[in-house]
């Protein structure tokens, strides 16, 4: 017979038991080596069943501590995986959806997290598949004419496109279009949008199409029973234009662009405007009603390098002060009249922002994505000091030299991205990319 007085376990404790919680055996002390062993083989057992489970699993990742962020592993080829955060609870710390991103049905070999992105041979879009299968994502990339090479080169040109890289032919208009597209991925990055600046029916050519192929999109996502989050990209345009002309307004996710007044008055490509502000919209609507995890982000300009075969306009927009192209300034001048300001973020910065918060559990709702304010004559300034080579116009009398918003991503900061670039990485790149297009000399 022996006794057990117990230190942090639910035990008998028997009275007779010395105070300095010690195991006595009265007789009989191989009873605790028998004990010892058990213990030991039960612990060997554990671990067997462990290692013959995520044998792979073991041998490929290396544990990632980072400071302020819990720990996360890190596969050769394939995104960290984070499997705890400070203040969870020890059963929370477990290879959560391992079974989904790494492990194959039969627990054989590592298989990479597979995402769609819809839109995919434009600017943003393009961008955005380059930095996925940078990271180690397989990628499902939704174009109109997959067919046709002179479109869509750029993206089989990108490394890792040959492995992890599929085409997939989709037209927002069509419903039904995006299901194949989506099966089996765990989530979709929504890029595309009608672009037709100059519709004949602003209703049914920009407006319409917008929204439904959004729902669309959506729709393919209910459909798949796969997908946990969809990240939509929308636009600063559906936050700040308004008819207000109090200056210094405060733009936040609480604010919404004032579709009758842009209705009413019809600025240049107010259809456009209008058809981003009613599609995040019904996004949104569409997530809440159908238990859809739906996050949105409201990127501002983007400029910087492209993979596409084409200068995009934006970048051509941003920089008509350092080119000199007559057709562009107008347009900035009514960017900074319409919408308040003239606001700028690197690509980069924008595809690194859609892959956080596709990553981060924590995401919800709504992300403006916007380091820069300013305004035209603002920027001129800007660029005239920095690049004085080229001859930069600073004197303007038909735009306001202080901007009227001031577009805040302080959300998408507070919840722990940051941004790269700044105005002088901004521009030193897109000003380097120009100069391979023979744009600039």
């Amino acid at each position: 017979m022996y006794h057990l007085r117990s230190v942090g376990y639910d035990a008998a404790i028997c009275k007779s038991c010395p105070k300095d919680n010690r195991i006595r055996f009265p007789s009989r002390q191989w009873v605790s080596i028998h004990i010892k062993l058990g213990l030991l083989l039960a612990l060997a057992l554990l671990v067997c069943s462990l290692m013959l489970g995520i044998g792979v699993f073991i041998i490929q990742v290396k544990p990632i501590k980072k400071e302020g962020h819990g720990r996360s592993w890190k596969m050769d080829g394939l995104p960290e995986i984070e499997l705890w955060k400070p203040g969870q609870g020890s059963s929370q710390r477990i290879l959560l959806k391992m079974a989904a991103t790494i492990m194959n049905g039969n627990g054989n070999a590592h298989k990479e997290p597979t995402v769609c992105v819809t839109g995919a041979a434009g600017f943003m879009a393009s961008w955005l598949v380059k930095r996925l299968l940078d990271k180690g994502y397989t990628v499902h990339a939704t174009v109109r004419d997959p067919d046709t090479k002179a479109k869509v080169h750029h993206l089989l040109d990108i490394p890792g496109a040959a492995e992890r890289l599929k085409l997939f032919r989709a037209e927002l208009s069509e419903d039904g279009s995006f299901d194949a597209a989506v099966a089996g991925c765990l989530g979709v990055f929504h890029v595309a949008t009608p672009t037709e600046f100059a519709p004949k029916d602003h209703e049914n050519d920009m407006i319409k199409p917008a929204i439904d192929g959004t729902l669309n999109v959506l729709r393919a996502c209910t459909k798949a029973k796969t997908v946990k989050r969809v990240v939509v990209t929308s636009s600063a345009a559906t936050t700040s234009i308004n008819e207000s002309a109090e200056q210094n307004q405060y733009i936040d996710e609480s604010c919404w662009t004032d579709v009758d007044f842009l209705r009413t008055v019809k600025p240049p490509t107010w259809s456009y405007l209008v058809s981003k502000t009613l599609a995040e919209q019904a996004a949104l609507q569409y997530g809440k009603e159908q238990g859809l995890d739906v996050v949105t982000i409201i990127p501002v300009l983007n400029v910087g390098p492209s993979i596409t075969p084409s200068v995009p306009s934006s970048v051509q927009l941003a920089l008509c002060l350092l080119t000199g192209n007559p057709y562009m300034l107008p347009g900035l001048k009514g960017m900074q009249l319409i919408s308040g300001s003239v606001s700028l973020v690197h690509v980069d910065d924008v595809c690194s922002a859609q892959i956080f918060l596709m990553e981060n559990p924590s995401a919800q709702g709504r992300y403006i994505c916007s380091p820069i304010n300013t305004s035209v004559p603002q920027l001129a300034k800007y660029l005239s000091k920095r690049y004085p080579q080229y001859n930069v116009p600073t004197e303007f009398e038909d735009v306001p030299e202080i901007p009227k918003v001031n577009i805040s991503s302080k959300k998408l900061v507070e919840s722990g991205f940051s941004f790269k670039f700044g105005i002088d990485g901004i521009f030193d790149d897109a000003v380097e990319y120009l100069k391979t297009k023979g744009l600039l000399n």
